[in-house]
């Protein structure tokens, strides 16, 4: 089934970009949830503001999102916790973690914005991407030491 996006989908595509997707993908949630539109000859024309004004919000909430991402660039999280002699930590930082301490700092990011590569599990300083909007992302620092 054709759909026009009526907002920016990370996994899709822009706003007011017609896309082909499975049908009860489109049926059972991006239409119900106004993500999209199905594609005819008259639904350009007859959402066409609706789609203007998809393509304006997002293009400011993008400024907005690479403002944070500028701003989350300088942040550096730092953790004091029980390790062993050669480094590695009982346990590991989470995601949660590391949003409590954004939380913090003043940043509400969720934790399901934060990707890890891989779980921290060893002292010293680790880079943290985080996904603020599609296409935008910022990379934070995040400092391990062990606890005295």
């Amino acid at each position: 089934m054709k759909v026009i996006l009526l907002e920016t989908l990370e996994e899709l595509g822009s706003a007011g970009q017609e896309v082909k997707v499975k049908d009860g993908y489109a049926r059972n949630y991006l239409i119900p949830g106004g993500k999209a539109i199905p594609a005819t000859k008259g639904a350009a024309k007859t959402f066409k503001d609706k789609i203007e004004a998809g393509i304006k919000a997002e293009a400011k909430t993008r400024d907005h999102a690479q403002k944070a991402a500028d701003e989350l660039s300088a942040v550096v999280l730092s953790f004091n916790v029980k390790s062993g002699d050669d480094g590695k930590l009982f346990g590991s930082i989470t995601t949660s973690q590391i949003a409590d301490a954004l939380k913090d700092k003043g940043f509400g990011i969720e934790k399901k914005k934060i990707h890890l590569v891989e779980p921290i599990k060893h002292t010293g300083t680790h880079d943290v991407s985080i996904r603020l909007y599609p296409g935008v992302a910022a990379t934070i620092k995040v400092e391990v030491k062990a606890e005295v």
